[in-house]
């Protein structure tokens, strides 16, 4: 790459790596706002997974929708040219789905996910969200740190 042309091409990737997250952090947060205002609902994916899972289709109906409509929306993404998936998986797939697994056991834990807390909750000033956002963003951090840089040669 031609020197002169490096410093378009960095402000041209700027560009997109700040306007696509914060278009989905506003469409999160008027889904959520929404959510709330119309049906009183809390937009908490475990606890909106969770209680879907029951067979009282007059308790899960709704759910399903709102689980349906985030599919819907990678799927327009795929549609549209965006990648959604990585084409190939830099973890081994066990290793990505005990991860998984530790990731619902917490949320349960916890009582709740990133977007009940940290988005919901923290929008209702809740001490409980505030503590459980600060746990689980810290515990992102120290697995970061212990997986890259203290046991980076056996995590792949």
């Amino acid at each position: 790459m031609d020197p002169t042309s490096r410093p378009q091409a960095l402000k041209e990737t700027m560009a997109l790596t700040l306007w696509a997250p914060l278009l989905g952090g506003v469409l999160i947060g008027v889904s959520a706002g929404a959510l709330y205002l119309f049906a009183g609902r809390i937009a908490g994916i475990s606890s909106i997974l969770g209680e879907g899972l029951r067979l009282d289709v007059g308790v899960a109906g709704w759910r399903w929708a709102f689980l349906a409509g985030l599919l819907a929306g990678g799927a327009v993404l795929l549609w549209m040219g965006g990648e959604a998936l990585p084409e190939t998986l830099t973890q081994p797939l066990p290793l990505l789905g005990v991860a998984g697994l530790l990731v619902g056991y917490g949320s349960r834990l916890g009582g709740g996910c990133t977007s009940g807390h940290g988005v919901c909750g923290l929008a209702h000033r809740s001490g409980r969200a505030l503590v459980g956002t600060l746990t689980f963003m810290g515990v992102a951090v120290v697995t970061v740190f212990l997986t890259h840089h203290l046991l980076g040669g056996l995590i792949p």
